[in-house]
């Protein structure tokens, strides 16, 4: 890219910020809330006391005290901090005594997301080593890993990938959350980590929040009586102890308090409830977590009454360690800590002092590290809470076995790589998607004949990572094809075995084309992969792109085709088009790596009857509309079953919900702004000269840049920019600044989907500032023949100076020269196809 001198610099800056000051005066979004007398403030005597029953043996607590005794004041402090993978090598985990490790969505052995087991359990090792050495004086003390197994050991290529929990949540079966839980573990244990970042045990109110799938219920009572259970089989019993000679590894329930409780669903967000809710709703399933023995807590990122749940003295301490005597440790959620009122990512007295026993600072650990020995070191921090926070974490460790326990690759069932995806699992894993299948309509199509002929459409229909969704391989679980999946089976598949087996055919077709006419048609649609950000949503409606198999399910029943429409989804979503345009309809949740199982429940035998029948029900009220203020299509519990009586469908009404299902993310799309957003071009050299882009076919730059629609996925869905030559600034900006620290500290990218017919002799991406700061980055965009989605990192530009509380424009694209460059989508993400390099 070109390098301004400081009056274009300047320039540029003026001509963006007079656009946004066109509005209304600039102020600070932000996501905190002013103190107010007594909020945030809980009063244990309210809340449920429980008994903590794990107790140490007598010699385990005389040998934990020898150790606390012996440690220096740095070991302590190393103690209390967890590392990402990403950011730390194990002579850093040596040298700075750390207590844990853990390997983030996105973070990968030796850089590698994807990486083979044998290269996990490798790292396992080293890491491990690392933290034992003793030649520097030290104890020793072998610090522990943690992974987000949250529907299986989901990082793992090859690993089973069991149903999300909200299908879990449909299959009302505890029994068979003992059993995956067990599974889990050992496949786990394959790889050489000890703890799992699971169960998550928030109660969603609000499905519009990005996680809401990772809850069984927004019923407290389903989710509480699932809890247990979960802890069992990743634990074992309360009196178990030496975990590490068994199958398992410790738990960590999640995320205390009211994750799923937030206002209109925003992640990390404020909770403004009663106390009264707050423990009946959200706190209900942390007492049978205790009284399993759950070994570890994650603190919230959310707030309640506006005090963020990781600096909480009143829960964490006391409701959760004195009320409720929880007597494992608390671990913050990723740099959590940074979101408390007075702290930073760097820097966080407040947290340890409120209850958390171990900061997770995946890329922060070693000012964390600092800051916390400094503060010891001049007697800012008691003593006695370090030495508790820290005896917490021996104990978890002395009942894990951890402190005895050989090098990861020499423990029970390491390197057992048969255990990955083993048929016992996967049989497991695939009798959770029977028993989670809820059946909405039925007029008759199903079971389907295993001897005819079937046409598979949709786009989910043979797309794994599709039906897997967020937190399977990568954080958001985009970015990934079949191949990435050994061994699982996708719905196509499934039914294609199933029908073929009866003596049938089936045609695989996702646009519903066929070339011999099918007895019966399954249509499988619903939300692609995401997890937090990525996944939060402004209405319940599915994306206006993912509604064309709507379009086919219509074609095929006009032609007198019955229709079978599956959808893959993440939570109850207004889908009444689709509703209407079949004669039967499934909601398979997210089932994970076996799709076989649907097809076990669709298609009947050579007689005609079903092999198994529906036994799921609605984990949550589905919607009327894409607004729930306006009521209930089905209740919370329904579903239907084979034997369910057949009544007459009335035709549901249909909404124009494309217009309601604006996502705060996305800035540009289909060839217009989002409401409130602009789209500009400029020099910005030539202060006055810029040019709103409104209507096309239009001219800008004085004749220099010519504009017009070009078509991408919808028609017209896109912007053309034919620029003669000089400069030129492409943006997208708003009237009032906006806040993306979250999303920064997530590791959110800003993407922006671009076809290059002619590349500029110097291109960068760069990010406008309320107070004129510019953070610029050259990057490198060839020539393509089709449209390619870039994706450059947000704390890319923030380390290049932006205060990401107070951005005006998110996206500005500046060439030199001339360039031809259509541009179709501007939005935040981790979906990108090219992560663009931070210069």
């Amino acid at each position: 890219m070109m390098h301004y001198g400081k009056a274009a610099a300047t320039g540029l800056a003026a001509i963006l910020l007079a656009s946004c000051a066109a509005g209304q005066p600039m102020q600070m979004a932000s996501a905190s809330y002013p103190e107010r007398e007594g909020a945030g403030l809980a009063h244990p005597e309210l809340w449920p006391a429980f008994e903590y029953p794990v107790a140490n043996p007598a010699p385990a607590e005389a040998r934990i005290a020898r150790l606390l005794a012996r440690m220096t004041l740095a070991e302590k402090i190393g103690q209390l901090v967890q590392a990402d993978i990403c950011c730390v090598t194990p002579e850093e985990v040596r040298t700075y005594n750390l207590g844990s490790v853990l390997n983030g969505g996105n973070s990968g052995p030796y850089g590698n997301d994807l990486a083979p087991a044998r290269d996990w359990l490798r790292l396992a090792d080293e890491f491990w080593a690392a933290s034992t050495d003793t030649s520097d004086g030290g104890l020793g003390i072998p610090l522990v890993w943690g992974t987000d197994a949250v529907h299986g050991h989901s990082n793992i290529v090859g690993a089973t990938i069991f149903p999300h929990n909200i299908g879990l949540g449909a299959a009302r079966d505890v029994a068979l959350i003992e059993r995956i839980g067990a599974a889990t573990a050992r496949e786990i244990r394959v790889t050489g980590q000890e703890w799992t970042f699971a169960p998550t045990v928030a109660v969603p109110q609000d499905f519009r929040w990005g996680r809401a799938y990772e809850g069984y219920s927004s019923d407290p009572a389903i989710v509480a009586s699932y809890v247990g259970a979960m802890v069992r089989g990743l634990q074992g019993g309360p009196d178990n102890q030496n975990l590490l000679a068994g199958p398992y590894v410790i738990a960590s329930t999640k995320h205390f308090l009211a994750d799923g409780g937030t206002d209109n669903g925003t992640d990390q967000g404020d909770s403004s409830i009663s106390e009264q809710e707050l423990r009946d709703i959200h706190g209900t399933p942390y007492g049978p977590a205790i009284a399993e023995g759950v070994s570890t807590v994650m603190a919230s990122f959310s707030s309640w009454q506006g005090v963020k749940m990781t600096g909480n003295h009143s829960l964490l301490t006391g409701v959760l360690k004195e009320r409720m005597d929880f007597g494992g440790f608390v671990v913050s959620d990723w740099n959590a800590h940074g979101q408390v009122a007075g702290c930073t990512n760097e820097s966080c007295p407040q947290a340890l002092m409120a209850g958390i026993d171990m900061y997770m600072a995946p890329d922060t650990w070693r000012p964390i590290y600092d800051d916390l020995l400094a503060r010891a070191q001049a007697g800012e921090i008691p003593l006695s809470r370090i030495d508790d926070a820290v005896t917490r974490i021996l104990r978890v460790k002395e009942r894990l076995g951890l402190l005895d326990a050989p090098r990861p690759s020499e423990r029970l069932l390491s390197g057992d790589y048969d255990l990955l995806g083993a048929p016992e699992h996967r049989d497991l894993a695939r009798e959770a998607v029977r028993r989670s299948l809820v059946l909405l309509r039925n007029d008759g199509v199903l079971p389907l004949a295993p001897g005819g002929r079937l046409l598979v459409a949709g786009d989910g229909a043979d797309d794994i990572a599709k039906q897997s969704g967020g937190w399977t391989l990568s954080w958001q679980g985009t970015g990934l094809t079949n191949a990435n999946f050994p061994g699982a089976t996708s719905i196509w598949s499934g039914l294609h075995a199933a029908v073929e087996a009866g003596g049938g055919s089936a045609e695989l077709s996702p646009d519903g084309t066929f070339t011999r006419r099918p007895d019966a048609a399954v249509v499988v649609f619903g939300e692609e992969p995401y997890a937090e950000f990525q996944g939060d949503r402004a209405t319940l409606a599915l994306d206006h792109p993912l509604t064309g198999p709507f379009e086919t399910m219509r074609a095929l029943r006009e032609q007198g085709i019955p229709v079978v429409a599956v959808m893959v989804t993440g939570r109850p979503l207004y889908v009444n088009e689709a509703l209407n345009n079949s004669d039967a309809f499934v909601v398979a949740w997210l089932p994970g790596s076996e799709g076989q199982g649907v097809a076990d429940v669709l298609v009947g035998d050579a007689g005609g009857k079903a092999q198994f029948d529906f036994t799921g029900t609605l984990p949550a009220v589905w919607p009327l509309t894409p607004d729930m203020a306006d009521g209930t299509l089905y209740p919370l519990g329904h579903g239907l079953t084979y034997a369910s009586p057949r009544t007459a469908w009335t035709e549901l009404p249909v909404v124009a919900a494309a217009a309601q299902a604006g996502d705060s993310r996305i800035w540009f799309a289909e060839g217009v702004p989002a409401a409130a957003w602009s789209l500009h071009i400029a020099d910005p050299t030539q202060p006055g000269s810029q040019t709103r882009v409104t209507t096309v076919p239009a001219e800008a730059l004085q004749g220099r840049a010519r504009i017009s629609a070009v078509n991408h996925v919808v028609q017209e869905g896109a912007r053309r920019f034919e620029i003669s030559g000089g400069e030129a600034a492409l943006s997208v900006s708003n009237i009032e600044p906006i806040d993306i620290t979250r999303e920064t500290n997530a590791d959110i990218m800003l993407l922006f989907t671009v076809k290059v017919d002619a590349a500029p002799a110097a291109i960068g991406v760069e990010m406008l500032g309320a107070d004129g700061t510019r953070a610029a980055n050259p990057v490198s965009l060839p020539a393509n023949a089709r449209f390619v989605r870039y994706g450059l990192p947000l704390k890319c530009l923030r380390e290049k100076g932006i205060d990401m509380a107070r951005v005006t424009a998110p996206f500005i694209l500046t060439s030199e020269g001339r360039s031809d460059i259509a541009l179709a989508e501007v939005r935040l993400g981790m979906d990108a196809e090219v992560v663009l390099p931070c210069a």
